[in-house]
């Protein structure tokens, strides 16, 4: 199993958010450079860049921090956050991201999201699957839709998605463990793809847990920042 540490951006600082809720932003190092590099030195090869002001402002904000990350570091960035149109999704490749992550664009714009897909291949893009009680959320998770989770990622793999990304919104910052019975029902309807989950790491147990069920990776973060998964633990799953 992959360990992804994330590295989340609010004015060009790594912070945390719960649930989504800007509101509860914490500041957590004020050098996103400095923390890739800490993952970097430990043996990690994967990182999870989330550019929230992008996100807000639907183009990305925090370019040059991942330039700096994608260059001065051998991490292989996955890359998300306000990306909404082929002149953005092309500037993050530029600026070194290897993976791009896709969420609420792939249910608002589906038709420019395939596009995406066919143009950069599947090793490239990454569904973004954002769920709560097993519904779609977009915006940032403030809106929930009606579009079901596992048919929603059913359509994208039938259509050459082989990497998708799902939180639940309902675990996310709270470090009360994941939700592996939801990740079981995926993969038992699509044993196929590279399902990484993302959402209430608390543990090196949780990190075991969703080893054993057969994730692709799993996302660390507020565990990390708030010493409950260490450095080395993590290094050890590598």
């Amino acid at each position: 199993m992959q360990i992804i540490p994330a590295i989340d951006l609010i004015g060009g600082k790594c912070v945390r958010l719960s649930q989504g809720d800007y509101s509860s932003k914490k500041e957590y190092h004020d050098d996103p450079l400095e923390m890739a590099k800490r993952f970097e030195g430990a043996g990690i090869t994967r990182l999870h860049l989330v550019d929230l002001d992008g996100a807000k402002a639907k183009k990305i904000v925090n370019a040059d921090i991942l330039q700096r990350i994608s260059s001065g570091t051998s991490l292989q960035v996955d890359f998300g956050g306000g990306i909404q149109a082929d002149e953005e999704i092309e500037k993050a490749f530029a600026l070194g991201a290897k993976q791009v992550t896709g969420g609420s664009i792939a249910v608002k714009n589906a038709g420019l999201f395939q596009a995406w897909i066919k143009k950069y291949g599947s090793e490239k893009i990454i569904l973004g699957a954002d769920a709560k009680d097993r519904k779609i959320a977009v915006g940032g998770w403030e809106e929930t839709t009606t579009v079901d989770l596992i048919p929603f990622i059913k359509d994208y793999a039938a259509q050459g998605i082989s990497y998708v990304i799902c939180t639940d919104v309902a675990k996310d910052g709270l470090l009360q463990g994941p939700s592996v019975d939801l990740y079981q029902d995926i993969l038992k309807e699509l044993p196929g793809i590279k399902l990484i989950a993302s959402g209430g790491v608390s543990s090196v147990k949780d990190l075991e847990e969703l080893e054993k069920i057969g994730v692709y990776g799993t996302i660390v973060g507020k565990a990390y920042y708030e010493g409950k998964v260490t450095l080395g633990e993590m290094a050890a799953f590598v």
